[in-house]
């Protein structure tokens, strides 16, 4: 580093007040050094000598006007104080004019401070203290964990200057910004902050600075919460120009080297040489010793092993021919000569050629060319497609005899970008595997490039039916320690997304992706044997084998087969054109049929009438018969027949929420987010997750979807969502059983507290991953709930705070009110009120518990006219008495007539003189004239007072005469003897 002006006031006062001493030797220009005072207003300064010791020598120069404090010199350069110009820097130097550099990291330069902190402040008792920027050499690494890591430099420039350095990002789950603040704290603005991921080797940023006071942030925070290596940030070679003139050269640091004066840079020395500090030029190891490029010593070579080489195959020869050969890796660092070592095996043996790859043919001279458009081949001779039919079109690769054109392997290894060592993997004939690496931490990576995609001719106008491509790809990983293997897509090959992950032993297996973005172009495979770093190699036995890779749909792709298609017209060459919408092909014959009512062709070539699907229960198919959806209507019949009619419709708007917060083992708060976009009519906005932090920003859309989003307050925002996936893409049906399409939602996961049925929506993924082969898949319950008038009240199982509990199948508990069936007239009832004052009202109240909302409402209260009961009890009571009198009256008229007939009927008896069958004689019913009125004479005296009266009453017959009662026969003949004996 440059050793940069200081404050001088205090050697100006004491060459002023320095007493002159005649014992002291005159100074020699080794006794002393110039320096420049500070500017002053003008821009001016003077230069002055300083004693490297005092009170040594006498007679120093006297002060000169210096340079103007704009002055300085170009890269490569220095100020020289004697004569004040510019001279060049000596071999094995360099200079940066105007500026510091910082190279050498054994530890942090002078000026650096680091720190880590924890990214929200209610988190106070992390421990981030060792979360810092590491010195590691050559350069310096960032932390990899939860916490924020910064790494600052304050620096002060003349005049305005710029700041360079090189980094190494190539892991976009660590966040990575730089910025600057100047005197008025006043930042670089947040777009400019975001580092771009590295592309193949280290990237290099630049950044203009203002004059005066800047202070240099870096700043890292690793928001993943998977259990997974994280690859750190790496930054070197910052250089700041605008300090100040530099008055000397800095001498290159052991491993570089600069032959010819007036370097701004020292170069590295290549591998298997070394240098020294301030070296012109490199040294070659001595014998038996190695080194890589940059290195400072050399170190022996060690012996030989079977981690040392690997085997790949030869072209093919003219004959159909390829040799099987053995290589030392590269470059070679082990000897063979030394006790205990291997040797190289024998190549040469010569082996029969796999065939080419389908879509290929096999020349005169042995070699694959690919077939022609509208032909297609097994790998030996291109044969047309016939009528009727179209090639499909992709890359398929199957025989490994040399690695394929659009893809390539290198090691990712960060400390050393620039090796030579590139073989990652080799081939072997029936599959390509990865070889052994310098180091068990190497990420062996194998990368596949793709121009584009392009649909068949019979789907390119159906494209929303149409399945744009997909990836397959079969694998083995064999291994003894914590191997992984990663499969990534993205838009280039240093800015993939991890797909998906493997650790540990495989067995031989398929894996298949679906391509839904005609950006993602680049698919990488990437083995790590460990991510535990140790300077032996243990694991190089481990290893990654893919037998076969095969991707539809690319653009200038070859065909390994032809299919049926539909054609224009009846023609011979007629073209390939679709069937129409919601019409599936005959096999064999090309003809278009029509599917049956309210089914779906999600195939990508619906041939067959099973490409028709039928929709699940509640739903419609969408105009284009490319899938099924719920207008938020829906009409359900009870088991006691009644029709319940629900309206999901203030439910449709896609609703985001999240699960309870979890920790990481740093403290780091993290919760899953979910979007829910529930129903809706065609054309309805699908729920979106998208990924924020990186400048990918993929984001998944789909009717349920999922991302991981930390609280933070990097890049000036307060929400981070990452890693973003579909857990619903198409809508199975809506119904209330709990099994539907396989998936199930049992009662135990929310338990129901009335008997009003839920309403579960059923959704399910086309994604598939390694833990869910099937795809994931989600269920929404529906709760009535009247009270309930927010319209995200959405929890999850008690005993899965994320919503699920195998990460495959999710569940969610909606209650609204908006969930409850619409009311009608069986939800209320009415109550009559009593008539006061001839006035009567009819009430309808809600039956309790209610269970509806919207709807019918609750009918307005009723009055009409009524009689008092008052009235009634006066009519009745007086209705009643005369009633009663009359009751009476008959009683006694009927009893009267009852005793007449008594009366007779006993008479009858007496006259009969109780001879039995005997008549009685006739005998006069009249009283002749002048008689007397014998009923003085009857027995009353067992009659009632009222009887008695009654007997006496007489009552005049309608001839004129009197009506008396009739006398028994015993008593008119004792009246007769009577009469006889007064004779």
């Amino acid at each position: 580093m440059q050793r940069g002006p200081g404050h001088l006031s205090h050697f100006i006062l004491w060459l002023l007040f320095a007493r002159t001493s005649a014992d002291l030797p005159m100074c020699k220009e080794s006794d002393y050094h110039f320096e420049y005072t500070e500017c002053d207003v003008l821009g001016s300064r003077w230069r002055v000598a300083i004693p490297n010791k005092a009170d040594t020598c006498t007679g120093l120069p006297d002060p000169v006007k210096g340079t103007q404090c704009t002055f300085s010199c170009s890269e490569g350069e220095f100020l020289d104080m004697r004569s004040q110009k510019c001279q060049k820097c000596a071999a094995g130097t360099y200079s940066l004019g105007t500026g510091v550099a910082f190279d050498e990291w054994d530890s942090l330069p002078t000026g650096f401070v680091t720190q880590g902190v924890t990214v929200n402040d209610w988190n106070a008792h992390t421990d981030c203290s060792n979360s810092t920027w590491t010195p590691k050499g050559d350069y310096v690494a960032s932390n990899m964990d939860e916490c924020t890591a910064t790494l600052s430099y304050a620096v002060s420039l003349k005049k305005p200057g710029t700041v360079f350095f090189e980094y190494f990002y190539p892991d976009n789950s660590i966040y990575f910004e730089f910025f600057v603040q100047n005197d008025q704290c006043q930042s670089t603005a947040s777009a400019s902050r975001w580092m771009k991921i590295s592309e193949k080797d280290w990237s290099q940023h630049t950044v203009e600075l203002n004059k005066g006071n800047n202070v240099l942030y870096w700043r890292t925070t690793t928001y993943t919460v998977l259990d997974s290596a994280v690859k750190p940030v790496l930054l070197r070679n910052i250089a700041i120009s605008g300090v100040a003139y530099t008055s000397e050269c800095f001498h290159c640091k052991p491993g570089t080297h600069s032959t010819k004066p007036g370097s701004a840079r020292c170069a590295p020395c290549p591998a298997d040489t070394y240098s020294t500090k301030g070296a012109t030029v490199c040294h070659q190891c001595e014998q038996g010793k190695y080194s890589e490029a940059g290195s400072g010593s050399c170190k022996p070579r060690p012996p030989c092993t079977n981690s040392d080489y690997f085997y790949t195959h030869t072209p093919c020869d003219s004959e159909g021919k390829t040799q099987l050969m053995y290589k030392w890796i590269e470059p070679k660092i082990c000897n063979e000569t030394i006790e205990g070592a291997v040797v190289l095996p024998a190549s040469g043996e010569k082996k029969t050629c796999p065939p080419c790859n389908p879509g290929f043919f096999v020349t005169n001279s042995s070699n694959c060319e690919p077939c022609t458009s509208g032909f297609y081949s097994n790998g030996t001779a291109c044969t047309e497609c016939p009528v009727g039919t179209e090639p499909v079109v992709g890359f398929e690769y199957k025989w490994w005899n040399t690695i394929p054109s659009n893809m390539r392997s290198s090691i990712l290894r960060p400390e050393a970008i620039n090796s030579n060592h590139n073989t990652a993997w080799e081939v072997a004939g029936e599959y390509v595997y990865t070889t052994p690496g310098d180091q068990d931490t190497d990420y062996l990576m194998l990368i596949l490039n793709v121009p584009g995609y392009s649909l068949p001719q019979s789907t390119v106008k159906d494209r929303e039916r149409s399945e744009l491509s997909r990836i397959t790809f079969v694998f083995e990983t064999i291994c003894s320690a914590d191997c992984k293997l990663f499969f990534l897509a993205g838009y280039n090959e240093w800015n993939n997304n991890i797909v998906e992950r493997w650790n540990g032993s495989n067995r031989k297996q398929s894996y298949s992706y679906l391509i839904q973005s005609n950006s993602t172009v680049t698919f990488a495979w990437t083995f790590q044997r460990t991510g535990k770093f140790n300077t032996e190699r243990k694991y190089s036995a481990d290893v990654a084998k893919i037998y076969s890779i095969y991707i539809t749909n690319v653009v200038g792709g070859v065909a390994s087969q032809c299919r049926r298609c539909a054609v224009s017209s009846g023609k011979a060459d007629s073209a390939c054109v679709p069937c129409p919408a919601g019409h599936y092909m005959v096999n064999r014959t090309g003809e278009c049929k029509s599917c049956p009512p309210n089914t779906f062709i999600k195939a990508q070539h619906p041939v067959g009438q099973a490409a028709c699907i039928q929709c699940g229960p509640n739903t419609i198919r969408n105009k284009a018969y490319s899938s099924c959806l719920s207008d938020c209507t829906l009409d359900m019949q009870t088991r006691g027949g009644t029709l319940l009619r629900y309206d999901f419709s203030p439910l449709s708007n896609v609703t985001g929420f999240n699960s309870s917060p979890r920790f990481t083992s740093k403290g780091l708060r993290y919760f899953q987010h979910f979007r829910v976009g529930l129903c809706g009519k065609e054309g309805q906005v699908p729920a979106t997750c998208v990924d924020n932090v990186t400048e990918s920003g993929r984001e998944v859309r789909g009717y349920v979807c999922q991302s991981t989003v930390v609280p933070s307050e990097i890049r000036s925002q307060s929400i981070v969502s990452s890693q973003p996936f579909l857990i619903g893409d198409s809508l199975i049906g809506v119904t209330t059983d709990t099994t539907l399409g396989g998936i199930s939602s049992p009662h135990g996961l929310f338990p129901a507290t009335s008997g009003l049925p839920d309403v579960i929506f059923y959704y399910k993924s086309s994604e598939t991953t390694q833990a869910c082969k099937e795809g994931r898949s989600a269920t929404i319950r529906l709760r009535c709930s009247p009270t309930v008038t927010a319209k995200d009240h959405i929890t999850m199982p008690s005993n899965c705070s994320e919503g699920t509990c195998d990460g495959c199948s999710f569940h969610f508990l909606w209650q609204s009110q908006h969930a409850c069936p619409l009311c009608t007239k069986n939800h209320y009832k009415e109550i009559v009120s009593a008539c006061i004052q001839g006035i009567q009202r009819t009430t309808y109240v809600w039956q309790q518990p209610l269970q509806c909302y919207g709807g019918e409402s609750l009918p307005a209260q009723k009055v009409s006219a009524c009689v008092p009961l008052d009235l009634w009890l006066k009519f009745g009571v007086s209705t009643g008495s005369i009633a009663a009198v009359l009751l009476v009256g008959l009683s006694c008229y009927f009893w009267k007539k009852t005793r007449k007939l008594q009366y007779k009927y006993s008479k009858l008896k007496m006259t009969t003189g109780g001879k039995e069958c005997e008549l009685p004689t006739a005998d006069s019913c009249a009283i002749m004239e002048g008689e007397d009125a014998e009923d003085d004479l009857m027995d009353l005296t067992k009659k009632s007072f009222f009887t008695k009266m009654k007997s006496f009453s007489r009552e005049r017959s309608s001839d004129g005469f009197d009506s008396v009662p009739l006398k028994s026969s015993s008593s008119l003949r004792q009246r007769e003897e009577e009469d006889s004996d007064d004779a």
